[in-house]
């Protein structure tokens, strides 16, 4: 049988079916976040409303489906065959299975958009989450860094070359991007992507694209390899505070300086000399000398590291009355882990790990549509935390997840159920949600090993194109190595 298509006027998909499954109904805590008016807005303001049978609601809709899943689940035939049982449920009438006006009508959805809706949830959740789940009523924004890979195609290899010590054909085009996360909510506020290598492609490089994510009053904290003079005044200029780990090629004498306690005390850094990237203005504007307070500490936990960790913070009162003890701030360090707890979730839950699109340009939409997702994950984890008065982050992600996805299609058909009823129903999954904690595990460590033995393939040493010439000659050599 010919694929049913479907005419324009019965296509009337909007944007509150769109988010309707993250269970942010009307009635209910960060309801406003996510709400049809928002979305709207943002791509209207884009340039990136369009109709007829996929509109840019139901092609969120489905793009959203595609980075939630794995699999066969990810892929754009299958969101094709979503989109057709929705329509043939809600219309009557379904659309054609060939995926190509749906990859056509992706490609349409502006990347400004995505990344605007993504920076408003993060920011929106933040300002509206109980103060109680802050730091001494403090907002805190975690800094890390990672990878992902994608299609190796000609395109995206121009645009995000693979790594330098690979040989031509036989790697992946690598992409390196820098976060910014809240640390109460956990969810991503906005990031920088740039080549894995080359100049002013560095996670600090990235981190001052990203600056405007910080407000006077807030925390930064994150890893050593931030704990550079440049990025702490970039940010106490801003009126920022920062709770970084010490680099390791910075000398630590606690006998000078001003002694607090028992190793803690103040210093002073220095300003260097103007790097290569600065402009001689901007370096005229940058402080002399920075006061930072240092503290020692050792995490006496088995299966942790026995080696000292070295804080430098701004968190400090210069008359001599503390504001945070040496404990309270290597208590409050400890939280940057989560900075690597997130980054997992979005890489192996999210599957960001390797992106399918093959042009820089679907990769960028790929990448911001799944920060969204994850975005409106966390959200649901927050409302859940409020309604039931559990911290957020106690919150499984995988777990809020599978709830999300449980009900993606039956949600979508808002339009058959009464606005009680499916307030009703978010208000009970949502306190289902709040049952779903991470498991507390105190002093749980595992050595890092595998079990599972891996297969008796080789790894590819030469490009597909000469393994297979060498194949048609006989020579099957290399796949016994």
């Amino acid at each position: 049988m010919s694929g049913i298509t479907i005419r324009p006027a019965q296509c009337t998909f909007n944007f509150g079916d769109c988010v309707t499954a993250f269970l942010t109904q009307p009635g209910l805590p960060f309801a406003s976040i996510l709400a049809a008016e928002r979305i709207r807005r943002v791509f209207a303001l884009h340039g990136g409303l369009f109709g007829r049978i996929y509109s840019t609601a139901i092609v969120l809709w489905a793009f959203l489906g595609q980075v939630l899943r794995d699999g066969k689940e990810a892929s754009c035939q299958s969101a094709v065959s979503r989109i057709s049982s929705h329509c043939l449920l809600t219309r009557g009438v379904g659309v054609d299975p060939d995926t190509r006006d749906y990859c056509r009508a992706r490609a349409k959805l502006p990347e400004g958009a995505l990344r605007q809706l993504t920076g408003e949830i993060a920011s929106n959740s933040e300002q509206e989450i109980d103060a109680k789940f802050l730091f001494k009523n403090r907002h805190a924004k975690l800094i890390d860094g990672s990878t992902f890979t994608m299609a190796d195609t000609r395109a995206n290899q121009e645009a995000y070359p693979q790594h330098a010590s690979q040989q031509p054909g036989i790697g992946f085009p690598i992409a390196r991007f820098v976060v910014v996360v809240s640390l109460a909510t956990a969810c991503v506020i906005d990031a920088a992507i740039a080549k894995f290598q080359g100049k002013e492609t560095g996670e600090t490089a990235l981190l001052r694209q990203l600056l405007h994510c910080f407000a006077a009053g807030d925390v930064a904290v994150a890893d050593r390899f931030y704990g550079n003079y440049w990025v702490v005044a970039f940010l106490t200029l801003q009126g920022v505070d920062v709770c970084f780990r010490k680099h390791q090629k910075r000398p630590t004498d606690f006998r000078r300086g001003r002694r607090i306690g028992y190793k803690d005390h103040l210093l002073t850094w220095s300003r260097p000399d103007r790097p290569e990237w600065m402009s001689e203005e901007l370096y005229a504007q940058m402080p002399l000398t920075i006061r930072l307070r240092e503290i020692q500490y050792v995490v006496e936990r088995a299966g942790r590291k026995q080696s000292p960790f070295v804080v430098i913070t701004t968190l400090f009162q210069e008359q001599g009355e503390q504001e945070f003890t040496s404990d309270e701030i290597a208590d409050f360090y400890g939280f940057r882990w989560h900075a690597e707890l997130d980054l997992r979730s979005i890489k192996t839950h999210m599957n960001l790990r390797h992106l399918r699109c093959k042009t820089p340009a679907m990769v960028h939409r790929q990448f911001w549509t799944t920060l969204i997702a994850y975005n409106a994950i966390r959200l649901t984890a927050c409302c859940s935390a409020t309604l039931s008065g559990v911290p957020p982050r106690r919150i499984s992600f995988a777990r809020t997840c599978e709830y999300v996805l449980a009900g993606w299609e039956l949600l979508s058909g808002v339009a058959s159920i009464p606005a009680h009823a499916l307030l009703q129903y978010s208000e009970e999954r949502l306190m289902q949600i709040a049952r779903c904690l991470v498991g507390n595990r105190p002093g749980r460590y595992e050595p890092r090993v595998l079990k599972k033995r891996q297969t008796n393939y080789g790894l590819m040493v030469q490009p597909r194109a000469v393994l297979k010439e060498r194949l048609a000659h006989g020579d099957n050599s290399f796949e016994t190595k």
